[in-house]
């Protein structure tokens, strides 16, 4: 027993738990956490002397600069050792082969809990190089799969619950996985120090890579002489918050002879005093930053609603639209041939199609209900498809047919737009008596999915009265 006791202490004194240590808002991993500029020039990389950590921005904790910094300028750069990678074919020793086939049986849609186990693993390793990295990331995350089961339902989305109780199913699934396979592993050999690995733990590490990685040229040469894409974690440059007008922007460059790879931060623009370092994390829906990034943006235009593409769907919007006989149930076979071209038929057909974003209506949804709406070949065949599926084309098949496409696109804004429980004044009205951080998120999320269709029916509306007028012909 008292050996066992050494042996239990032994093994404490080269692990760090998963569990925290309360900490004063916003909550880091460690309380009072090693200066993290510091750190990287201790590397060997560059900070540049305006670049600073902030608790204050707009959008939380962040980078600022403490002076005018000109377009161009150099303001941060981590040499190669620095960026957080997983190794997929690292055996090096018995944990990192473990580590391997752990992330083998990630799906690669969920590609962030490959890296996540690898920061896991440097997390509970109590001499970790990237300690003073780890320790600056957050306690805890935003995002969905965290909030409380009522704030989940109340994101009132069903493709964003979908995903957000996929993501859960998984991180329960692969902890029980993950106990399976390395259950009689010895401690020396184990991935992450002997500790227990539970679906918190999981989905804090999945949360820190979504939230902070980026995908960059990575050492291995693809065919062709172009290097393959790898996530990496990126210590301080993953502290600039987004924005889709970026005043800063990533670049990789080759340092000299040694072909090592440095990770640099320039300022895209001028950046005055005080102003956040801004990287554009994408053009993305907001789908994408509450499930990755925790964070919803008001005006988004990028967002979508998405729609399964259903016939009977369909002609039940253009019957409430008054269009007179629709056939989406009963195509004609030159009708149905030019859907299996934008794959809305046939044998493995893609039935997802969105309204709003830049497109505001998706290409192969207006191409298919400008055909369906048709039914005259000759005229169809006038056109090819990329013609039909764009907005800009002016009424390719007629002015009554494009104001019935157009109505047909409203009634489908109503239809989805009364899958939604509750309406944007009561969203509102339940956000001014004060709710929680989580449940605040959930309602500004519906907020702007509602906000979408809306202004994709304002957007048309406005088009059909602009083309009602050209074809109703003035008085004399």
């Amino acid at each position: 027993m008292a050996n066992s006791k050494m042996a239990m202490a032994s093994l404490a004194a080269h692990i760090r738990p998963f569990t925290c240590l309360a900490a004063s808002q916003p909550s880091r991993l460690a309380p009072h956490p090693p200066d993290i500029i510091r750190w990287i020039k201790r590397e060997g990389g560059f900070v540049h002397r305006a670049v600073q950590l902030s608790q204050k921005t707009p959008f939380g904790v962040g980078l600022i600069s403490t002076e005018h910094i000109p377009q161009g300028t150099d303001l941060i750069t981590l040499p190669p050792h620095v960026p957080l990678r997983f190794e997929s074919d690292d055996a090096s020793s018995p944990s990192s082969s473990l580590l391997a086939t752990l992330a083998r049986r990630v799906p690669e849609e969920l590609w962030a809990m490959k890296l996540g186990l690898r920061l896991l693993q440097e997390r509970a390793n109590v001499d970790s190089f990237w300690w003073p990295y780890i320790s600056n990331l957050p306690e805890t995350y935003t995002v969905p799969i965290f909030f409380p089961g009522e704030d989940i339902k109340n994101l009132q989305y069903a493709p964003l619950l979908y995903q957000v109780n996929k993501r859960c199913r998984f991180l329960l699934e692969f902890e029980q996985e993950i106990r399976r396979i390395l259950e009689d592993v010895k401690a020396s050999d184990h991935s992450f120090s002997g500790q227990d690995v539970n679906a918190s733990a999981l989905g804090w590490t999945m949360s820190a890579v979504s939230t902070r990685a980026f995908r960059l040229h990575g050492h291995k040469k693809l065919q062709g002489g172009s290097s393959d894409d790898v996530p990496m974690m990126l210590p301080l440059i993953d502290m600039c918050n987004h924005s889709f007008k970026p005043n800063v922007r990533i670049i990789q460059e080759q340092n000299g002879a040694d072909s090592n790879t440095l990770v640099k931060v320039v300022a895209e623009t001028e950046v005055k005093e005080n102003d956040p370092l801004l990287l554009n994390y994408g053009c993305l829906s907001n789908d994408f930053f509450l499930l990755d990034y925790g964070f919803v943006i008001d005006s988004n235009p990028y967002d979508t609603i998405e729609l399964k593409y259903d016939e009977q769907l369909m002609d039940a919007a253009s019957m409430a639209a008054g269009v007179s006989s629709p056939n989406f149930s009963s195509p004609a076979s030159w009708q149905q041939q030019l859907l299996s071209q934008l794959n809305l038929a046939g044998e493995m057909p893609s039935l997802k199609v969105t309204i709003g974003g830049p497109e505001l209506v998706e290409g192969r949804l207006l191409a298919a209900i400008r055909i369906l709406l048709s039914g005259e070949l000759l005229e169809v065949e006038k056109h090819d498809l990329d013609t039909l599926k764009s907005l800009s084309s002016n009424a390719p098949l007629g002015i009554a047919n494009e104001i019935a496409v157009f109505r047909t696109v409203i009634a489908l804004c109503v239809i989805a737009l009364s899958h939604f429980p509750t309406k944007i004044m009561e969203d509102e009205a339940i956000m001014k008596q004060g709710v929680s951080a989580t449940a605040e998120l959930s309602i500004k999320y519906r907020i702007q999915k509602k906000s979408v269709i809306i202004d994709v029916m304002r957007d048309l509306t406005r088009r059909v009265k602009l083309l009602s007028s050209k074809e109703t012909p003035s008085a004399a």
